[in-house]
């Protein structure tokens, strides 16, 4: 979001999970982890917390300072804590336009798509 600086202290997230591929295991990763990474935030908002799962990151950066191993393949992070904003999920109204945005009382909105504009009935 453009008009947004990310979380400021306090607002951060009070736990990540960083999802590694084991290299010496599979060289295919692709769909396994984002199985597992759904599966943690269910539970998670279960609980009360929210999350959000990511691979837009400096994965190198991240190896780097956690010392992880070579023969490991940083996949995806997966942020957690409780959750401090309103999310609200609503339709498409423009079909190019699913930006998230926030509106005057700092409510969340998070455009999704109608089940039958992605759904091909062959």
């Amino acid at each position: 979001m453009t008009d947004w600086d990310g979380p400021e202290e306090g607002e951060r997230p009070s736990a990540y999970i960083v999802v590694l591929g084991d290299k010496e295991i599979s060289a295919n990763h692709f769909w396994d982890h984002g199985i597992a990474c759904q599966s943690i935030l269910l539970g998670a908002c279960e609980k009360g917390l929210g999350g959000c799962m990511f691979g837009a990151s400096n994965k190198q950066a991240l190896v780097e300072a956690l010392h992880i191993p070579e023969r490991y393949e940083l996949i995806l992070v997966i942020a957690l804590g409780k959750p401090k904003e309103v999310v609200v999920l609503e339709e498409v109204t423009e079909p190019q336009n699913i930006k998230y945005w926030r509106d005057e009382q700092g409510v969340h909105h998070v455009p999704k798509r109608k089940l039958e504009d992605i759904i091909i009935n062959l």
